[in-house]
């Protein structure tokens, strides 16, 4: 299992972090420019990435103010979980840390890896930014 991490600090609490993240629609503002035909509600998102892959994602469990954690929601190009854990700092701020789990063989470790670690990293800065 590859485990792709990324983590920031927003300026706002935790619940409305989660608020945020808890609705798929708000996900195509974290997306990057290779994202394209993005359709979702709130439980579930479809859209393709250029050159790669259609995804079709849903949301399997929420855990309020604390964690989001979506999955496939049709047969994925491999078996995918993305997970936001969001603790409070007792500040006003929160800590967002996001995970993708994949199951890749080592050659699509070895193509996907950076792409997805790209991908994460680019989310969680777009977050801190919105």
């Amino acid at each position: 299992m590859t485990v792709i991490e990324s983590k920031a600090v927003v300026n706002k609490p935790a619940a409305e972090v989660y608020n945020f993240l808890a609705d798929l629609n708000n996900h195509q503002q974290l997306m990057p420019e290779n994202i394209y035909n993005w359709s979702s509600t709130k439980d579930e998102a479809r859209f393709t990435i250029q050159n790669m892959a259609k995804l079709a994602l849903k949301v399997s469990s929420r855990i309020e103010n604390k964690e989001i954690v979506v999955v496939p929601a049709e047969e994925a190009p491999f078996p995918l979980e993305l997970k936001w854990n969001i603790a409070d700092n007792g500040n006003g701020t929160s800590t967002a840390f996001y995970s993708i789990s994949a199951e890749l063989n080592m050659m699509m470790k070895m193509l996907a890896s950076g792409p997805l670690q790209k991908l994460a990293d680019h989310e969680t800065q777009k977050l801190k930014s919105i």
